[in-house]
């Protein structure tokens, strides 16, 4: 299964860790980013496509701007993306043209892609630049982006980034072989896992007990991204980007990494975006009947099973589904702001209409619009 489904991807997302390709004593690792330029363009002329999400722009500012250590304050972290994304972005230009391949700069915030409109955009104007043959090489915006706006890390980024270009693969390439049994570095008999069929909660229990030696993505992130993007039906795989060559015997059958296999029930991509994309403005906490009716039923979400709100939500957001001991059973778009909720929970369909009047709309949130969590 595992060689057959990484042979098989025609369309894959590499990710490359920031520790591959730069370092705050080095500044910009040219050899690193001419040795990995070297080995996707061999992939790609095989057929396949391949799309790049890189980190490395404010460690390669750093150097430049004279800065010794990460700075605190936000401008000047986003005065060393400006600087080192431009020093990034021609290196792995310069790299590419070696092998006579094209590539496009694309910079995304997560605003991008949480409004269905731009999110449709960004998919169709990656999809043809793959048409003529280039490489997307994406990278957050960090000179503008913010707190609220922000994917948080490129692990992330990337798994968005195989989802909005249905991508068969996300690659996520750092300084580690894989998910192991336990930590390497704290306990050497620790084994590396090669398979993940789904990630679990003892799975995930691994990861947090594991760690990467690169920036803000560490194996948690990792492993939640790689069950998020399952759900779509991609795959992910972690492997070691120091290993030159690994990369594409990996993907020829070799064994190396870890490999997440893709979830056989793949939600819609609007869904996932709903479930995945959005962040979520606020909570409703649902009776038993509304879980049960959502949950084994598939009914909307009608005001009559909601016991309480929290959140200060506008119709339209999203907001997340809970049961009454707080774990998340649904998430999806509600009709009503948390004002006009607030007044109408509880109450059935009938009660509403003779207090309020006739409302556009009997359900709080849509099945169509309702994704159902783990």
């Amino acid at each position: 299964m595992r060689e057959q489904l990484l042979k098989d991807v025609s369309r894959l997302v590499v990710k490359i860790g920031s520790s591959l390709i730069a370092s705050r004593n080095l500044g910009l690792r040219e050899d690193r980013i001419e040795r990995l330029t070297a080995e996707i363009s061999a992939i790609k002329q095989e057929g396949r496509e391949v799309l790049i999400v890189t980190s490395g722009a404010i460690v390669s500012g750093l150097t430049k701007l004279g800065l010794t250590s990460s700075p605190k304050q936000l401008p000047v972290k986003q005065a060393a993306a400006a600087v080192g994304q431009s020093r990034l972005m021609w290196a792995y230009e310069k790299a590419f043209e070696r092998f006579g391949q094209k590539v496009a700069q694309v910079l995304l915030t997560h605003q991008d892609l949480a409004d269905r409109r731009r999110f449709l955009n960004a998919r169709h104007t990656l999809t043809a630049l793959l048409e003529f043959g280039v490489i997307p090489i994406i990278n957050e915006n960090d000179t503008v982006a913010v707190d609220e706006i922000r994917f948080g890390d490129n692990d992330t980024l990337g798994g968005e980034v195989a989802h909005l270009v249905d991508a068969g693969l996300l690659v996520i390439l750092s300084d580690v072989d894989g998910l192991f049994t336990a930590d390497p570095r704290k306990h050497p008999h620790a084994t590396l896992i090669p398979l993940v069929e789904k990630v679990t909660d003892e799975i995930q229990q691994l990861a947090g007990d594991s760690a990467t030696l690169e920036g803000t993505g560490g194996m948690i992130t990792k492993v939640g991204t790689a069950k998020k993007i399952a759900a779509y039906g991609v795959g992910t795989l972690l492997l070691n980007g120091e290993q030159p060559g690994l990369l594409q015997s990996v993907l020829h059958g070799s064994q190396g990494g870890t490999l997440f296999l893709p979830q056989p029930r793949r939600l819609a991509s609007r869904k996932h975006w709903i479930a995945f994309t959005l962040r979520s403005k606020g909570r409703l906490t649902l009776d038993d009947g509304a879980v049960q009716a959502l949950v084994e039923r598939g009914k909307s979400l009608l005001a009559s099973g909601i016991i309480d709100i929290d959140g200060n939500f506008q119709a339209g957001d999203a907001v997340s589904c809970m049961t009454r001991d707080g774990r998340e059973c649904a998430k999806g778009l509600v009709n009503f702001s948390a004002e006009a909720l607030s007044r109408i929970k509880g109450l059935k369909t009938a009660d509403i209409r003779e207090r309020y009047g006739q409302q556009e709309y009997e359900e709080v949130i849509h099945r169509d619009n309702l994704v159902l969590l783990d």
